[in-house]
């Protein structure tokens, strides 16, 4: 393990510590496959005052999941819209365990007398 690795360890995963020659290495890809996926927004690295990119453990795992999905025959623009998508799922599920939080504490604070099953007409 190389003491950057140890660094980004102990950092965090969302801590952009990696040039972009080491995050090549790390994810199998050559550096300016990294600045083309910056360009096209499918990764967004850090920047250090000198304006230079660095990348988290958590970038170097995107990356590895776009070549993964490239091997897969997926375009750029499919792999674009599959990282949108799951941003929403991810956005939805906070979302909905946010919302069983609150719908649990109204059902403890105001316990329902009955329960009623609804059953459409038509069935």
């Amino acid at each position: 393990m190389t003491r950057e690795h140890k660094d980004a360890k102990e950092l965090g995963d969302e801590t952009p510590v990696y040039v972009i020659s080491i995050a090549a290495e790390l994810a199998g890809m050559h550096p300016q496959t990294l600045r083309q996926y910056d360009r096209l927004g499918l990764v967004s690295p850090g920047r250090s005052s000198g304006r230079g990119r660095r990348y988290s453990l958590r970038d170097i795992v995107l990356l590895r999941t776009i070549a993964k999905l490239t091997n897969d025959g997926i375009n750029l623009a499919g792999i674009a819209r599959i990282m949108e998508l799951e941003a929403t799922v991810a956005r939805l599920d906070g979302e909905v365990a946010q919302l069983r939080q609150e719908v649990n504490a109204l059902l403890a604070e105001n316990p329902p007398k009955s329960l009623v099953i609804y059953r459409p007409e038509n069935q």
